[in-house]
């Protein structure tokens, strides 16, 4: 393989052709004899179990983003990145068991939706255009770079033509299909993805005693100080232990407990029961992304740093085109294409359904069913050409996996100052709500131009002020808690009827609201899973 690309060989284009012609049909399968009302194309009928819950909250967050960009990070700064993965497993905690019951209670379809509910419509229409703008910048444009990158590595063909050829097929099916499709092929791609990462890891280890390395003790002296640590305390990119445990929560409670792309499969659950317990399933698979995918990044700087040098997004591809075998490297590159398909497909859907629910029926009460999945199907092939002319400036940041937290740290922290503080305190007013988004909002704005950078050329808050994506996510949270409490005592208690059943009573309710229903109760899970994360931080300290 050069720069310029290689020949694909036929077996592995075979594989590849198979699986998308495959995806496809799936897709528009599984939705070919229901009647698509709005409640199956947005919500799959609210027919979902838990183990599906979980796999396609897992494969719409794990992206070719992840595939590529964590064996990336891995190859520079080691295991630490892992972080976002082991954090989440916290929020999907959060999720399970603070959020997740009154979602499915409320009966909403959007998350936005909640917002009214417990605040105002105002609030509901602000983060339905925030939820739309992340899920433009974040998970379609970002995505789209990403495997263009890959499909440019791999097989030399033109950025242009790979990001137009992924945008294609995937709005096929997602367009047509809804969430339903979107659900099932989602969870089958879960399970070629995790086996295409769980070869290129395997092939990495086997590869090691060719390069004399025997040993843990070798496999720690052939790797930079700290590539196996999960805490740091110096990090160069602004990954010290206190920045992960202050700053993750804030992106994380929003990505995972707030965000229409992920939480749209728990609100089409079938039971409260199986909301709870598919976050907490999704929890348990997040621990794996740390080892099948940062892990074969530290093992890449080991084999191949003379390849790889300093350019970290080479690491995947090259560990694919000189480890793995022709036809199996086919499967890795549908694993790929699967990973990305999965992260566009949700995020178009639940942008349609942000279009289409929050805001064309907001404006507009008396729109029939047809008309609302109408609507939503344009809205997605119009936010699918908006993501496509974005993904052209993903050359601007460094690392990509990068790119998606940064963008993230500046539209979190305003939305989950308002859904915390909503279901912890009663007292929270819609006013406070109102402020809290629109100022949250506008100080986003202004830290993405300064650190893009828009102007100049130097990242002014990261560089300058010393400032990293994680603490700034942190900081602009604090502010926007000091004004959603400030603004709250300062105007009038909300009605008590108003906000029945949309908030905790206290915070001793989450766990002890109603007596354990054997072992399956999703809080003995949730206490299961945050004992045996605590106890995985403890050996990778």
């Amino acid at each position: 393989m050069g720069n310029n690309g290689m020949m694909i060989p036929i077996l592995d284009l075979v594989v590849i052709v198979i699986y998308i012609v495959a995806v496809l049909a799936l897709g528009l399968l599984s939705v070919r004899k229901v009647k698509l009302s709005s409640q199956q194309y947005f919500l799959a009928g609210k027919s979902l179990p838990w183990f599906m819950v979980g796999a396609a909250l897992f494969s719409a967050n794990i992206s070719t983003i992840h595939l590529v960009g964590l064996a990336a990070s891995g190859y520079n700064e080691g295991l630490v990145w892992g972080n976002f993965e082991w954090m989440a497993t916290f929020c999907l905690i959060i999720l399970a068991l603070v959020f997740a019951p009154f979602y499915f209670k409320t009966r909403i379809s959007t998350l936005p939706e909640f917002l009214e509910k417990r605040y105002s419509r105002g609030a509901r229409m602000i983060v339905a255009i925030m939820a739309i703008m992340a899920a433009l910048f974040i998970h379609i444009g970002m995505s789209i770079y990403a495997g263009a990158i890959v499909f440019k590595t791999f097989f030399g063909i033109n950025v242009i033509i790979s990001i137009l050829i992924i945008s294609i097929i995937t709005a096929i099916y997602t367009v047509l299909g809804g969430l339903k499709a979107v659900v099932v092929t989602e969870s089958i791609q879960t399970v070629i993805l995790i086996l295409g990462a769980i070869v290129v890891t395997v092939f990495c280890i086997l590869a090691l005693p060719a390069h004399g390395i025997t040993s843990l003790a070798q496999l720690r002296e052939a790797i930079r100080p700290e590539q196996l640590s999960m805490l740091h305390t110096n990090s160069r990119v602004g990954l010290n232990w206190y920045a992960v445990f202050l700053g993750y929560p804030v992106l994380g409670i929003w990505y995972w407990c707030t965000d229409q792309t992920i939480v749209q499969r728990v609100l089409g659950a079938r039971t409260e029961s199986d909301a709870q317990r598919g976050p907490l399933f999704a929890g348990l698979l997040k621990i794996t992304p740390v080892f099948i995918m940062v892990l074969p990044g530290v093992l890449g700087y080991v084999l191949f740093k003379d390849v790889i040098g300093s350019n970290a997004n080479e690491t995947l591809p090259v560990l694919i085109l000189k480890l793995i075998p022709i036809g199996i490297r086919g499967v890795i590159a549908a694993a790929l294409m699967a990973a990305l398909m999965s992260t566009i497909s949700a995020a178009l859907n639940s942008a349609a359904t942000l279009v289409a629910i929050d805001i064309a029926k907001n404006i507009r009460p008396e729109l029939s069913d047809r008309q609302q999945v109408n609507i939503g199907r344009v809205s997605a092939v119009v936010i699918m050409i908006l993501a496509i002319a974005w993904s052209t400036q993903g050359g601007r940041y460094s690392s990509i996996f990068e790119a998606i937290n940064a963008i993230a740290s500046e539209l979190a922290p305003p939305i989950t100052t308002v859904f915390l503080w909503g279901v912890l305190w009663k007292r929270g007013t819609k006013q406070a709500a109102l402020i809290t988004l629109i100022f949250g909002f506008m100080m986003g704005i202004v830290v993405f131009i300064l650190d893009l950078p828009v102007f100049g050329t130097e990242k002014i808050i990261t560089n300058k002020l010393g400032i990293h994506f994680m603490m700034q996510a942190w900081w602009m949270f604090v502010i926007c808690s000091l004004i959603f409490f400030t603004v709250s005592l300062l105007t009038p208690k909300p009605e008590i009827g108003k906000i029945e059943g949309l908030t905790w009573k206290n915070p001793k309710q989450i766990l002890a609201g109603k007596p354990v229903q054997g072992l399956s109760d999703p809080r003995l899970l949730a206490g299961l899973l945050f004992a045996f994360m605590v106890i995985l931080y403890f050996i990778f300290r």
